[in-house]
């Protein structure tokens, strides 16, 4: 039996034969931070030029990110020393969109965190309380661990996000929370990994705690950031944003292009954070059409590229 051969579909260079059709698409762009931006501290070639001229084109800009870490107005700190024009209400994250989720539920009990204070100062802005974020050291047998850890009855959800201070005991607070069916599970979102440079060393992101407290939990959590279609809903019902004429700009397919996708959304990847060329080509000759999902319309090697196209 012969097997049909999916036609190549990679996505369209943005070049001087397609910008225009491709400006008259979005009114509203959304982008991801780390590999697009920014890596670290450093700004992605002349990405922060880039982004500044579309806004000088009139359209909206939204930055998107999947890190917990930080609180909206420590990116903005972040944002404006790098170069980037920007306003607290155009920074979404997955902290920001946990608060707003508690508050349309109407929470009035308490998070039990695994994070950072991006988190929790994100909470406190709309008013809910929380405990946990500080390093909880494993000290002792695991048999003395019923002796020491008591928990908090008034805690109604548990949030897990970025926590270089991950233990046993906070896995074991988390997971026994968990146990009343009425404790909301929550995570800011569940990326295996995250870029950081140059350096052949692996750093876990936070979908590596998330899978551990939903093993020991044996639940899964609802999560914030992309490719969670909450993130954009947060988005557009505070600005009115329209999914056909919005953009989403990201590195990574299967976080940033399939939000895009699940949302209806135009879409560019740029090759300077994690996807590179030979993982589009991969799934441009896949017969999956779950993979084939996680092609962007567009692609370039970096933000910078687009700079010489805006003038044309």
């Amino acid at each position: 039996m012969t097997t049909l051969k999916m036609p190549n579909s990679l996505p369209k260079r943005l070049d001087k034969n397609c910008i225009k059709q491709f400006l008259n698409s979005f009114d509203n762009v959304l982008t991801d931070c780390d590999g697009v931006l920014w890596v670290g501290d450093s700004v992605i070639g002349r990405a922060n030029e880039a982004i500044n001229q579309l806004r000088a084109l009139g359209k909206k800009v939204f930055y998107v990110t999947n890190n917990s870490s930080r609180s909206r107005d420590a990116y903005v700190e972040k944002f404006k020393r790098l170069g980037f024009i920007v306003k607290k209400e155009e920074i979404v994250s997955p902290s920001y969109v946990m608060a707003q989720y508690l508050k349309q539920q109407d929470f009035n009990k308490k998070v039990y965190i695994i994070g950072s204070s991006g988190m929790t100062e994100e909470l406190e802005e709309v008013g809910i309380s929380h405990t946990g974020v500080a390093p909880e050291p494993f000290k002792g047998p695991v048999t003395d661990l019923p002796n020491t850890i008591k928990l908090d009855p008034d805690v109604g959800a548990v949030a897990v996000g970025f926590d270089t201070h991950f233990s046993f005991p906070k896995l074991m607070r988390a997971a026994s929370h968990l146990n009343d069916p009425n404790c909301l599970f929550i995570a800011t979102n569940t990326d295996e990994r995250f870029p950081i440079g140059e350096t052949s060393l692996v750093f876990p992101g936070t979908g590596c705690l998330v899978r551990c407290v939903e093993t020991a939990a044996r639940r899964p959590p609802v999560a914030m950031g992309k490719p969670s279609e909450k993130m954009f809903s947060v988005i557009s019902d505070k600005h009115h944003l329209e999914p056909t004429r919005t953009l989403m700009i990201g590195d990574k397919c299967t976080t940033d292009i399939l939000f895009g996708k699940n949302c209806g959304l135009h879409t560019l990847v740029v090759l300077s954070g994690v996807t590179e060329m030979k993982e589009l080509e991969d799934l441009a000759s896949t017969t999956d059409d779950e993979k084939r999902k996680l092609l962007a319309d567009y692609y370039l090697p970096e933000l910078t590229d687009l700079i010489p196209l805006l003038s044309i």
